[in-house]
């Protein structure tokens, strides 16, 4: 079957939270994409709402199948159905566990620069931050090991929010990396909560391993959050699943999420998700292409039309993550300064901690036409700034959020 993700459609007017902006402005931070999602999806959806009634919902076995199919079919990781628990969406669930299973004060480690929401999910619960940077050597990104073991065996750290695939940076962290940090966590009594919603969204070619599958002690030691809502764009159904294989933690993590009352369907949730799972391979397929060619036009336009910022080399999601160093040490202002200018919105780094102030995050989930006028109002956007700023001598450092 044909998909054309080049098909432009108006999401004004929909209560969309990304697109509740000017009309001549354009977001590209929200992280949802601008598609429809895939046919078989809509069909089940439909289906469902021309049924008439909407009563209260259960968890029904083809549900836990479809999970464990399309793990065993694209991921190669045998779940049990037992190790699945609905909830109503990834970032619930890590509040959830946070609040459950780490005690008021404790550690929380996270590796920066990483997704915003993470640090919000420990503050807010009143539990401490601790970042282990990633290291950047102006091209790629790396563990310090080092750094990370020495946090890891701090007694106060209990619990560390693994991201994989990796966002902002969109690195797949492959299976000896997953070994060597599962070996540490479990070494030092930490409990590593993965999330894995990104996994499906991995470049053609590329392959994706599930922490739980790595060894018995990132088996025995985790909790995973994954959904079908980044991959086939149903973040709004608020459709999600945890995954803890060993008892114990998972008669804790049951009863958070009930506690918490986050473990009931709407009722589209388990429709929507069973259909993903059982028919979208083929529109995954497609959209990986479609995303992977994408993430290359960004790449082409920046090195001849704008090579003062460069994007990261990704394997995995829809985020492209701009390094914006020759240009500034905080991109606060510069994301400030763009978007009064040109309308354009993109993620501020800073907010993903560690090296983060000098990067945006740009969302490229959208038709190659809405990404032409995206690029274009960058590069726009930094122009206007180098001839204000740059050209009159101001060093870089000079430029603080709300200075403008």
């Amino acid at each position: 079957m044909e998909y054309n993700f080049d098909t432009l459609i108006d999401r004004r007017n929909t209560y969309a939270l990304k697109w509740t902006v000017a009309k001549t402005e354009l977001p590209m931070w929200v992280a949802d994409m601008d598609f429809p999602t895939a046919p078989e999806i809509q069909s089940a959806i439909l289906k469902r709402a021309k049924h008439g009634i909407f009563g209260y919902s259960i968890i029904p076995d083809e549900w836990y199948l479809a999970y464990m199919a399309w793990w065993h079919k694209r991921h190669h990781f045998q779940m049990e159905k037992d190790w699945l628990i609905f909830c109503t969406g990834v970032v619930p669930a890590i509040s959830s566990v946070v609040r459950k299973l780490t005690t008021v004060g404790e550690n929380v480690l996270l590796q920066t620069p990483v997704y915003p929401v993470f640090f919000h999910s420990i503050v807010n619960n009143g539990r401490q931050v601790i970042e282990s940077p990633l290291k950047y050597d102006g091209k790629s990104w790396r563990i310090d090991f080092t750094d990370l073991e020495r946090k890891l065996a701090n007694p106060q750290t209990t619990l560390m929010i693994l991201c994989s695939p990796h966002n902002p940076i969109g690195k797949i962290w492959d299976r000896d990396i997953l070994e060597r940090i599962g070996a540490l966590c479990f070494k030092h009594n930490v409990l590593v909560l993965a999330d894995e919603i990104h996994c499906d969204l991995i470049n053609p070619g590329q392959s994706f391993v599930p922490f739980a599958s790595v060894s018995d002690a990132c088996r025995e030691n985790s909790i995973t959050c994954i959904a079908p809502t980044k991959t086939f764009n149903l973040a709004g159904l608020q459709t999600a699943a945890v995954v803890v294989p060993n008892h114990t933690l998972r008669h804790k993590v049951w009863r958070s999420l009930n506690t918490d009352e986050i473990a009931e369907p709407n009722v589209f949730a388990v429709d929507a998700a069973i259909a993903a799972f059982t028919y979208g391979d083929s529109w995954l397929d497609a959209l990986r292409v479609y995303i992977f060619e994408n993430k290359q036009f960004v790449q082409a336009f920046l090195s001849t039309e704008l090579n003062i910022v460069k994007a990261i080399s990704s394997q995995a999601t829809y985020l492209v993550w701009l390094d914006c160093t020759a240009i500034t040490g905080d991109t606060s202002f510069l994301s400030q300064f763009i978007q009064e200018k040109t309308g354009l919105y993109l993620s501020k780094g800073k907010e993903f901690g560690g090296n983060g102030s000098q990067f945006l995050r740009m969302n490229v989930a959208c038709p190659r036409a809405v990404l032409e006028d995206g690029l274009s109002r960058l590069k726009l956007g930094i122009e206007a700034y180098k001839k204000a700023f740059i050209h009159k001598g101001m060093e870089k450092g000079d430029m603080v959020e709300g200075g403008m």
